[in-house]
């Protein structure tokens, strides 16, 4: 079963792929992310390495101006935000994709301003609890 999370942010603060490695290798979760990452342009599947071992997931980016009217708590999040982004996450049931997909959205969070809903309450996902989900999975392999 395909399971998704989607991280909103500033257009002008997706990272870099460097930016975004060093803020994963402050998490410890020996996440590595592939050189085919483009901020803004990658879409597909995205190959990642966790502890050696694939991990990768689907990524996607899309403007979401228009949807911010219909999400009020998103959207006062974001308020300064100017352009907004939705970075879509997509992985299978492997528990790798998943900690590798939580490890980028805690990441995303936690080092670039952006706000991750849970998926089922609607309710913001701080960084500490994206990374204690990723941090879970890890448990179970």
């Amino acid at each position: 079963m395909a399971r998704a999370q989607t991280a909103f942010m500033a257009r002008t603060a997706v990272p870099a792929r460097d930016a975004l490695q060093k803020a994963l290798d402050a998490l410890k979760l020996r996440l590595v992310l592939d050189d085919g990452y483009v901020p803004l342009d990658s879409s597909g599947y995205l190959p990642r390495t966790l502890d050696g071992e694939d991990a990768g997931f689907t990524i996607r980016f899309r403007p979401v101006q228009e949807e911010l009217s219909a999400q009020p708590a998103l959207a006062a999040a974001l308020a300064a935000a100017g352009e907004v982004v939705a970075v879509e996450f997509k992985w299978s049931g492997d528990v790798r994709e998943e900690v590798s997909a939580m490890g980028v959205c805690a990441a995303l969070a936690g080092s670039f301003g952006a706000v991750v809903l849970d998926p089922a309450t609607g309710a913001p996902l701080d960084a500490a609890r994206l990374l204690a989900r990723a941090k879970a999975g890890l448990d179970e392999l």
